[in-house]
């Protein structure tokens, strides 16, 4: 196993601790803070800050170099622009959220432990990919 790909799986376990022990990966907790008239429940709030205080100064940093830490190209997104696409795709994002409790990271970590509704999600999340796929396929 090379270096990066052995960073890339330290980091990739890193994360899924890290949205086990936050409850993101739990569903319930999940659809009670996106319950904002209800019972809300605003600890997430919290794995939301942290977040963006690791991101910011990571960000932050990583403008100002032409490389990664490993050697490999920084790649940054370009775009900045608000367009039909993008505000869609958030829109496809946050409405399925909202139903499951899962967004792709947790989802794949709770699909790990063979949670019913997380397998769900992970297929319906697949389906979708390869959906679009063949979408732009077709219309690119």
């Amino acid at each position: 196993m090379n270096k990066a790909t052995f960073s890339a799986f330290i980091a990739g376990l890193f994360f899924s601790f890290g949205l086990l022990l936050s409850g993101m990966a739990n569903p319930e907790k999940v659809l009670g803070f996106l319950d904002l008239f209800g019972a809300w429940d605003p600890s997430l709030m919290l794995v939301m800050g942290g977040a963006i205080a690791v991101g910011l100064p990571a960000f932050a940093l990583a403008k100002k170099r032409q490389t990664a830490v490993l050697g490999g190209p920084i790649q940054l997104p370009g775009k900045r622009a608000l367009d039909k696409r993008l505000i869609l795709g958030s829109l496809a994002f946050g409405i399925g959220w909202g139903l499951a409790g899962f967004c792709p990271g947790p989802g794949i970590v709770a699909s790990g432990a063979l949670e019913p509704g997380a397998l769900v999600f992970a297929v319906a999340m697949i389906a979708g990919m390869l959906g679009f796929r063949m979408l732009e396929r077709r219309t690119g």
